[in-house]
């Protein structure tokens, strides 16, 4: 049994201690991209699902191309992720093969990271097309009724799929909804930041604070779970209404104002635990808080047994190693990197790739300004409403009475203009990624209401796909 003392040590050292070094203003950004099979002769839906062995040959000529040396291959000999040891960069399949993946390394410059992720995309774009596929910038694959509901093939994404179907088995603990295989069709865009112990409390704070800002800002996933579920924002729903959510504290924002370190420490302790891996075999379990997990002297989980391809049980002793295993899906994650990953934002169309980034890096530059234009606002954040409860409000196709549009317009442009200054400080033009946001604000619109509004008026869904690709 492992004592709580040894459990907060270790989760101290995992995610604490990373952030006492000195915070340096750099950019890491993970761009995912559902990819949709456009062929077929009707232009207002898609027929034909993503072909794999397009998906397959476009890994291939990629990684040799660019000199990807490091490679990964799946359970069937295909490559589902290569990077560039130099660089850090990455090509990947995120849950599925309908979904293309490109994380890029940590560069100084935000001008950079554009420059590398549109070589990257020019060059997936041109053999996607060749063969009647597109990589498009929404943040739910259009085609995710007829795609084939295939993980990839590896051991991870087995478990992974396995355990988010496994909800049948805990009746009404939650709203569950039926679509287990989201993560197959949901597509976000990431930015991962440099954390300092000194502010971690104050950023986790504010930029909590700022999630139903950010709502109406990036809306990007247009999605009618049923008639009484209709989101621009679907994300959060899909997470937090999953076995994501059994645990409310490993999904969504804090809900909490954090006071201190400890209480961080102890918010991460209150998470729960669900797979972990031995001798080379991923095991599923039901969600366990940590505290919980540790205090066991053994557990009992389920794993895939590839010589019978079935599930089999096994008893297993929990370890502190275990904690490598925590899978948080917090708006604003603290990992081990010594970074904090912003994960709410829906994938942007790829005109605006870089707005995420350039948003949250600018506005990190100055924190204790958002912090104080955050706290001091009355018109969002003083309606009787809490964070989270604003973030759900907000994220729904249909927004609450209260809401005024033009006092949010004009609180969302003061944060833009913080963002600005922030980055215009650092001197190297980035500010420039931030224009396509002032645009929105002006025309009291994100890339869901532009998208719901061109369906309305008889766009075909592919000139869409095609028009949130284009550069």
């Amino acid at each position: 049994m492992i004592t709580e003392t040894e459990l907060r040590e270790a989760i101290y050292n995992k995610y604490i201690l990373p952030t006492e070094r000195e915070r340096k203003t750099v950019a890491g950004a993970e761009f995912e991209f559902p990819v949709v099979n456009i062929n077929g002769d009707d232009d207002y839906q898609i027929t034909e699902p993503v072909d794999f062995d397009v998906i397959h040959d476009l890994a291939n000529q990629f990684s040799s191309h660019f000199g990807f040396s490091e490679i990964l291959l799946d359970d069937q000999g295909d490559i589902y992720n290569a990077a560039d040891p130099k660089t850090g960069d990455a090509i990947s399949f995120d849950c599925s093969y309908n979904t293309i993946e490109l994380s890029l390394g940590v560069r100084d410059d935000l001008n950079d990271i554009n420059d590398v992720f549109h070589t990257y995309y020019d060059f997936i774009q041109n053999i996607l097309l060749k063969s009647g596929h597109m990589m498009t910038g929404l943040g739910i694959n259009p085609g995710y009724r007829v795609n084939k509901i295939e993980p990839v093939p590896t051991g991870r994404y087995r478990m992974l799929l396995h355990h988010l179907k496994s909800y049948k088995h805990y009746g009404n603990a939650i709203q569950f909804h039926d679509y287990p295989h989201f993560g197959l069709f949901s597509c976000a865009s990431q930015v991962q930041l440099d954390a300092e112990k000194e502010d971690l409390v104050e950023t986790l704070n504010t930029f909590t604070k700022l999630e139903p800002l950010k709502a109406l800002l990036f809306a990007n996933s247009v999605f009618d779970a049923d008639e009484h579920h209709r989101f621009n924002v679907s994300r959060d729903y899909l997470w937090r209404q999953s076995m994501h959510g059994l645990n409310m504290h490993n999904v969504d924002d804090y809900n909490i104002k954090l006071h201190s370190i400890d209480e961080l420490i102890s918010y991460i302790e209150s998470m729960s635990l669900y797979c972990l891996e031995r001798d080379d075999k991923y095991i599923n379990f039901r969600p366990t808080v940590l505290t919980d997990y540790f205090s066991h002297d053994s557990m009992n989980g389920e794993y895939y047994d590839n010589d019978t391809q079935s599930y089999k049980q096994i008893t297993f002793q929990p370890v502190i190693s275990d904690l490598d295993y925590l899978r948080s899906f917090k708006f604003n994650d603290l990992t081990f990197r010594g970074t904090i990953e912003f994960r709410s934002i829906c994938e942007q169309p790829v005109r605006d790739v870089m707005t995420p980034a350039a948003f949250h890096l600018g506005l990190a530059m100055k924190l204790h300004e958002l912090t104080d234009l955050l706290d001091s606002d009355k018109v969002i954040y003083q309606h009787g409403y809490s964070v989270s409860e604003l973030r759900r409000l907000f994220v729904a196709r249909d927004l609450p009475s209260f809401f005024n549009r033009d006092g949010a317009a004009s609180l969302i442009i003061k944060v833009l203009e913080l963002a600005k200054a922030g980055l215009s400080e650092r001197g190297l033009h980035e500010e420039q990624f931030l224009e396509p946001l002032f645009v929105r604000v002006e025309k009291r619109t994100n890339p869901a209401e532009e998208m719901i509004r061109k369906e309305s008026d008889g766009v075909p869904i592919k000139e869409i796909i095609k028009d949130f690709a284009s550069v």
